[in-house]
Formats: structure tokens, sequence, C-alpha cells
């Protein structure tokens, strides 16, 4: 909804994404005085289309609307996002069927190059219910050591300083300095902000803090395709689950 550029760019990647793998894909675009009940009213059109198998909103929505309630409005089933109460409480038990595609992406990173979890100090900085608070749980799951760090934590520096893997969500460029990254370090970047010139970054400073690290993601180019090919994963899951395909 709306004309936020940067959601733009997102919407754009994921329609690509589904030309890429074959999924059909349609795209709403409202404008930004759509009422809250035109909204809940196409979501509910949505969730009872059989040919439609995930349901996505491109978030943040306009300030006079409650993202919650379109959320939840969602089916289940078909929340390939996994921001549906009923995913996130599933996520929490470790019994769910869908991943929030931003962690699930960088547990499958850490996966691909053979990166331990179990036993390792793990610090997320950032708590938001996209990628904060799952991030952290998905790691607690793989018996990481976790912990989370937000604007009132006191000694964050110090905090970061002791991660084996660090990931970075705080939606501050170059937030990350080499003072908080400790030797051999795996610095997860999942930021997408601009510098001072206008040129695309991440949460760390990827040129003073790199040499430091063991591995770590670059952007662009890191945890973003990532997170398209999750939702993809997602998406052919829940179309898999509503047709009882195994």
């Amino acid at each position: 909804m709306g004309d936020d550029p940067a959601s733009r760019v997102y919407v754009n990647n994921k329609k690509k994404a589904c030309e890429a793998v074959g999924f059909m894909s349609e795209e709403y675009a409202l404008p930004e005085h759509t009422s809250q009940e035109e909204l809940l009213n196409l979501v509910n059109t949505l969730n009872k289309r059989d040919d439609i198998n995930g349901i996505l909103v491109q978030l943040p929505l306009p300030k006079h609307l409650d993202d919650k309630a379109v959320i939840e409005a969602i089916d289940p089933k078909k929340d390939v996002d996994a921001f549906h109460a009923v995913n996130v409480g599933k996520i929490m038990l470790g019994e769910y069927d869908f991943l929030p595609c931003t962690p699930a992406g960088v547990m499958e990173m850490l996966h691909s190059y053979n990166i331990e979890v179990s036993g390792k100090n793990c610090v997320v900085i950032g708590r938001s219910n996209i990628v904060g608070k799952p991030m952290a749980m998905l790691l607690l799951h793989e018996n990481g050591t976790v912990t989370i760090c937000h604007s009132r934590t006191r000694n964050l520096a110090e905090a970061c300083a002791q991660a084996d893997i660090l990931v970075a969500a705080v939606g501050i460029p170059k937030f990350v300095k080499a003072h908080m990254v400790k030797e051999g370090a795996v610095v997860i970047d999942v930021g997408m902000d601009r510098d001072e010139n206008g040129k695309l970054c991440g949460d760390v400073d990827f040129e003073n803090v790199k040499d430091k690290c063991s591995f770590i993601t670059p952007v662009p180019g890191g945890v973003g395709p990532m997170t398209i090919a999750t939702l993809m994963k997602n998406t052919l899951k829940a179309a898999k689950l509503q047709n009882n395909v195994k």
C-alpha cells in the first residue's frame, strides 16, 4: 500500500523470484488512503481462493491501518511470512509449518557453511517480531546460548564482543563497529540501510569489521536473497499442505 520505495523494491524482487521458479503471483497495489475494511475484505477474498496458496502484506502499512489486525486476518495456512499469532506460537514450541523468511534464511546460510550453532554464544541485536525475536528462537532451538540486545541494553558493545555468532538487525547504518566484534566471529548483517552518500549498506561497518570475522555477510547480496528463497520455499510448502501433497 502507498508508495514506499523500499517496499516497491521488495515486491518487485518477490515477483521476479515467483516468475523464476514458476509460481503464479498476483500483486494488489492499493492506494495509501485505502480503508481498513477494504483491506480486510481483500484478505478475506484471497483466503477463500483455492488457487492462492500464500498471502503476504508488504509492511509497513500506512499509519491509519492496524497491521496486527490485517496479519491476523490471513488464514494461518496461507501465512507464508509466518507472522500470524498461530504460526508464531508454533515457532515458540518448535512445531512449526512455516518460519519467518529472514531468520530461516539466516539459519539456512549457517547450515550451508557448516557453522555449528550448538553451544555457541549467539547475540542478536534487535527485538522486532519480524527478525529479532524469531531469530533468537531459532538459534535457541539449535542449542545456541542466546542474548538479545536492544536500545536499552547496558554495555551493549561488550555483550556483542562476546558473540561467536552475531546477528545485526537494528536498522542503523554501520552500527556494529570493529570493537564490538570478537576475533573469528561469524557476523550476519540483516540490515538494509543507506549510508551518508545514499549508498546501500547494512547494520555492520563491513570494511572495518570484515578482517576480524571468520564469516561475514555483505549488504546487498547476503541475507536478502536468502529471505526471498525462503519465501518461495514457504509458498511451496503451503501449497502442499493445502492440497495434501507430501
